[in-house]
């Protein structure tokens, strides 16, 4: 079963391969600062889904070069995309996003902005930024929407309903910008049926690119709290893999699959913990997809 990689997409769009570096720009959340909330969804980590990257104390530019080095060795080309993946993106100050966001794409080994955020923090000012920069090198804006049914939204204490992805969605795309749409699979009392109308509702909306996530729980959210109180159970390899394969089967060949799984920092994971052999999983779910 043949799907459109982000790899792949990647070299026809770019003739090479690219690696994401991924940001801490040092914003925060309206779902941790209390303008909505202050827990954040229950899934959320410590660093803000963004644990894996660099330090939040160095500049933008110093980002960028500690990431390089990091994977120098295994590439060539020396193209990057700058990742801004920490917390909400665009959730600061326009001049702030600006700066931050200018320092990136001005740099000369950067091919490509991604900024992951909310769809409820992007105000036509931020959208008019986000228009202006794409017009320079791409930019991918990453929503994450996580589910589409507003039950399981409440209980991951997500802070918006579905109809504020719908606008955010639209305005992005009416400014030229490429969305990719993030899908949590095996979510509490969500059934593979229930997961599948997600995927399919973003694909049908005319989503660029979908990231599906496994769910996993990680030391110190409110999720890790449910899973010990024996509230949330999560996925078996093989479910998870066989879940994979239906998603794939609804996912038009012209949506860019950017993810088939995702996993936590080691140190944080609770469970699943065969989330962990990443290598082992991916393997999983490529062999099934070729049967």
């Amino acid at each position: 079963m043949k799907y459109y990689s982000f790899n792949q997409y990647l070299k026809d769009t770019f003739g090479c391969k690219v690696y994401k570096i991924s940001i801490n720009a040092g914003f925060t959340c309206p779902n941790r600062d209390g303008t909505i909330g202050t827990g954040g969804c229950i899934f959320c980590s410590k660093g803000g889904s963004g644990d894996f990257a660099e330090d939040a104390n160095l500049s933008i530019t110093e980002q960028i070069e500690s990431g390089k080095r990091k994977v120098e060795k295994k590439i060539k080309s020396g193209k990057y995309i700058a990742y801004f993946q920490a917390f909400t993106n665009t959730y600061a100050p326009i001049e702030t996003l600006k700066a931050k966001f200018y320092e990136a794409i001005k740099h000369p080994d950067i091919i490509a902005l991604s900024i992951a955020t909310r769809p409820d923090c992007l105000p036509a000012d931020v959208i008019a930024l986000l228009e202006k920069l794409n017009n320079i090198k791409p930019v991918f804006v990453e929503l994450g929407l996580q589910t589409i049914h507003e039950k399981t939204a409440e209980y991951i204490r997500r802070g918006y309903p579905l109809k504020v992805y719908d606008t955010a969605f639209k305005n992005l795309k009416e400014a030229g910008i490429n969305v990719v749409t993030h899908i949590i699979l095996g979510l509490p009392n969500e059934t593979k049926e229930d997961m599948l109308k997600s995927v399919d509702y973003v694909c049908k909306s005319g989503t660029d690119g979908i990231k599906l996530q496994l769910l996993h729980i990680l030391k110190e959210t409110e999720l890790a709290k449910e899973y010990f109180h024996g509230k949330v159970n999560t996925l078996s390899l093989d479910e998870y893999v066989d879940i994979i394969k239906s998603c794939v089967k609804v996912i038009p060949k012209n949506v860019v699959i950017h993810r088939l799984t995702g996993d936590g920092a080691k140190k944080d994971l609770i469970a699943p913990l065969w989330s962990a052999d990443k290598k082992n999983v991916l393997n999983k779910i490529n062999k099934a997809l070729s049967e």
